[in-house]
């Protein structure tokens, strides 16, 4: 169905960070499956997970047990913090879905008629009706409507604004990004995910964290999150990076809000199968063998300082290996025309809104391929200024 434009390119192989198509010529991803591929393409730990794992047990049904996925619920909880709980579906939409689910079923809204999930404006939560209009993108929903009852959305990162809307008597959850990726790369402003903490705590609601991009290492935390020392949020949400390109979410919940949930209140077919829960099991060993977050700090600084001194970027905003660099009006050329120009090339990089060019590389980036990255986007910019 035609729900993307026509491909500018076809990949047939991948291999670390960069990408072939069938004549052989390569790219530098800067994408990576936006924030999905975050050990490279075709990482042979991965590939040796899902070959073993394709060959003992593919899929028994959530009717049954398997090892699998207990230990991949089980490193998440630690690198979280501990004392939660997990379940395993198969996308960030389907994370954030379980996440709603459970707020409403924590606040008892069939019977209290708290069922309200207030989020933030610019925010990108999924694409299924709920996580739609959980979204803070009106432009995303006009097309279909009616969205579910049940969402607002507040300004990102105004506290005030925060707190006023949480008071209503109809409210349940607060669900946010640490840093706003698909709307345009914004990070949270220093002290407010601790102010809603606050709030949250005060009034009786839940602090759900959208960490579908952010989390697993991006940002130079395991967690956004984690940035704020001593911060525990009641849900968090996860995907893309848990699977290195196989799909897999996750909803994790502190013990006592996902005890709300009983037998049959969610389920899912394929969610946390054995195929899917290799391919995390392995990820995870490689991203704690490797240190993403101390790499994904170090190689962010790099690149941060770099885009910096482009002459025609005029900010650059985000955290670790997360960042949206803001293109100066005097380019005369929009961020989609820059990325297709960087394509042309030999760099993938995604214009997530019309002046602002994001770049994700592999956590495994090397500096070589940083800077040859650069060099390639600074050529870029130099004709379109020309």
């Amino acid at each position: 169905m035609p729900t993307y434009p026509p491909p500018p390119v076809t990949f047939v192989r991948g291999a670390g960070s960069r990408l072939y198509d069938a004549e052989g010529r390569s790219w530098l991803d800067f994408v990576s499956g936006v924030a999905v591929t975050s050990l490279g393409h075709a990482h042979p730990a991965v590939a040796e997970a899902l070959a073993a794992q394709a060959r003992t047990l593919l899929h028994t049904s959530n009717l049954y047990g398997t090892t699998v996925g207990v230990e991949v619920a089980a490193t998440l909880d630690r690198l979280i913090g501990g004392g939660g709980q997990v379940f395993f579906g198969n996308s960030g939409a389907e994370a954030n879905e379980c996440a709603i689910k459970l707020a409403r079923k924590w606040a008892g809204a069939a019977t209290t008629g708290r069922h309200v999930v207030v989020s933030a404006d610019r925010s990108f939560h999924g694409r299924t009706l709920a996580t739609l209009h959980a979204t803070g993108q009106p432009a995303k929903h006009a097309a279909f409507q009616p969205l579910p009852a049940g969402f607002r959305h507040v300004p990102y990162g105004d506290l005030a604004a925060l707190s006023a809307a949480v008071a209503a008597p109809d409210v349940a959850a607060v669900l946010l990004e640490p840093v706003q990726g698909e709307g345009g790369v914004w990070p949270v402003p220093d002290g407010y995910l601790a102010g809603v903490r606050r709030i949250c705590d005060e009034v009786g609601v839940l602090m759900m964290l959208d960490e579908v991009q952010t989390g697993l290492g991006r940002t130079g935390r395991w967690f956004g999150f984690q940035h704020v020392p001593g911060l525990v949020p009641d849900v968090v949400t996860m995907a893309k990076a848990l699977g290195n390109g196989v799909p897999i979410g996750a909803c994790w919940a502190r013990a006592e809000v996902a005890s709300a949930f009983q037998v049959g209140d969610h389920a899912t077919t394929l969610g946390g199968q054995p195929l899917a829960a290799a391919a995390a099991r392995a990820v995870l060993a490689v991203m704690e063998k490797e240190d993403v977050p101390a790499r994904a700090e170090r190689a962010g600084r790099r690149l941060r300082a770099g885009l910096e001194a482009l002459d025609g970027v005029v900010e650059v905003r985000g955290a670790g290996l997360l960042l949206g660099a803001e293109l100066g009006g005097w380019l005369g050329r929009t961020a989609h025309e820059v990325a297709a120009a960087a394509l042309s090339g030999g760099l993938l990089v995604n214009p997530v809104a019309p002046t602002t060019l994001r770049l994700l590389p592999s956590l495994l980036v090397t500096d070589d391929e940083i800077d040859e990255g650069l060099s390639i986007l600074a050529g870029v910019l130099a004709t379109a200024a020309a």
